[in-house]
């Protein structure tokens, strides 16, 4: 991998349309770290992500590297050398072969005359056996089902190198044998690579055993961050989704699990409004 980088987002405003869909946001990753975004759909996680990226220009506020340079002052190709963005979703070429996609990812390592690239092939092969799809390098992209494809652009991102890595809900259409293994090839890129990892998440049991830090956006807010042992609190999650969410800690890992309650939980209890208890004291 390339050498350590870390990414900040300082007192970001980001609009669409002039809406304010994210104020004051702020979050940094660091090497060797995951970072976490959750919250209810709206909260603007996935906006804030777009602007770490460089995909959704600030109002206001500053994206900074570790080394203090401003992410806006790099040219694209030096920027793309640091941080890479998995997304949501992107156009599935026709009739491209799985190799040949992933090593898009070495895009930023060609000089636009000079189209050689010594490390692309190893970077290549080594992305696709991280992410397991060597045994389906001839094959089209367009045949591929929905996880297998989420897995090959995952493969161009890792092939990309870089010291920061920015995923967008990853796990969407992967069974859970894949997402298990996709949760586990993070935690490996940030402990054994040094890279710094900003993930978005709606599952938030995922989130408590992959994340060293989360960070908790509400109406485009950041309405708490720190480790998830602090943020995953009954008061604090029961408040930000608006149902009642039981948290609870294993004794032996210090994990946190949490527990969704609505109307019809299987434990005795029946709650008509499938809120939480009003007596539960929430921090605002």
């Amino acid at each position: 991998m390339t050498e350590e980088i870390s990414l900040r987002g300082a007192e970001l405003c980001l609009s669409y349309h002039g809406t304010t869909v994210v104020e004051d946001g702020r979050i940094t990753l660091r090497p060797g770290h995951v970072t976490a975004l959750v919250g209810p759909n709206g909260s603007g996680k996935s906006t804030l992500l777009r602007a770490l990226a460089r995909l959704h220009r600030p109002d206001s506020g500053a994206v900074t590297l570790g080394d203090g340079s401003g992410a806006l002052e790099l040219s694209a190709r030096d920027f793309a050398q640091r941080v890479t963005l998995l997304s949501q979703s992107r156009p599935t070429p026709g009739g491209v072969q799985v190799r040949d996609v992933v090593g898009y990812g070495r895009h930023p390592y060609r000089r636009r005359w000079k189209a050689a690239d010594p490390d692309g092939t190893a970077a290549v092969a080594r992305a696709m056996e991280l992410t397991g799809v060597t045994t389906m390098a001839d094959r089209p992209v367009d045949e591929l089902s929905g996880g297998e494809l989420q897995r090959v652009w995952l493969a161009t991102c890792l092939a990309q190198d870089t010291g920061v890595l920015l995923l967008d809900e990853p796990t969407t259409f992967l069974d859970l044998r894949y997402q298990v293994e996709l949760l586990e090839l993070i935690r490996d890129l940030a402990e054994e690579h040094g890279v710094a990892v900003g993930v978005v998440l709606h599952d938030l049991n995922q989130a408590a055993e992959i994340a060293d830090h989360v960070v908790l956006l509400h109406g485009g807010r950041v309405r708490a961050d720190g480790p998830p042992t602090q943020v995953f609190t009954e008061s604090l999650l029961s408040d930000t989704y608006g149902l009642h969410i039981e948290v609870s800690h294993d004794p032996e890992t210090g994990i946190v699990t949490t527990r969704p309650r609505g109307r019809h939980n299987r434990n005795g209890r029946h709650d008509p409004s499938g809120l939480h208890d009003p007596s539960v004291s929430v921090t605002t």
